[in-house]
């Protein structure tokens, strides 16, 4: 009786540390899925890395780029190169050059408008 006691405490403890094992080994995999961080992919790697090479270093790594924003910095550069090749009359490689003319309406628009009199009001 003491046996059978003992081996089910011994096989539910084994699975309830695998189990917290690799909950924490999984936890800034699952912080940078939350806040749909950029660097997911990365994080993801270095947490399996981790876990298959037991190199807490990576895991390390993993938690940091879970906790830090790394900013957007080719966005704004971006931005800027296209608004000074604007400014200099260049045309941007990336877009083709927008039609600065004024836009015409299409002619069923100008038929479908009525006529209006001297006092603004629609004829009947």
């Amino acid at each position: 009786m003491l046996y059978n006691i003992t081996m089910v405490i011994v096989i539910g403890a084994v699975v309830l540390t695998g189990v917290v094992f690799l909950t924490i080994h999984s936890l800034p995999e699952r912080m940078a899925h939350k806040s749909k961080k950029i660097q997911l992919d990365l994080i993801a790697v270095l947490c399996l890395l981790a876990l298959l090479l037991h190199q807490h270093i990576f895991w390390f790594a993993a938690i940091i780029l879970a906790f830090i924003d790394i900013p957007d910095f080719l966005t704004p550069v971006t931005r800027i190169a296209t608004s000074v090749e604007t400014m200099a009359g260049q045309e941007t490689a990336a877009a083709p050059p927008a039609d600065r003319s004024e836009p015409s309406p299409p002619k069923a628009a100008i038929a479908d408008q009525l006529p209006k009199d001297k006092k603004g009001a629609a004829r009947a």
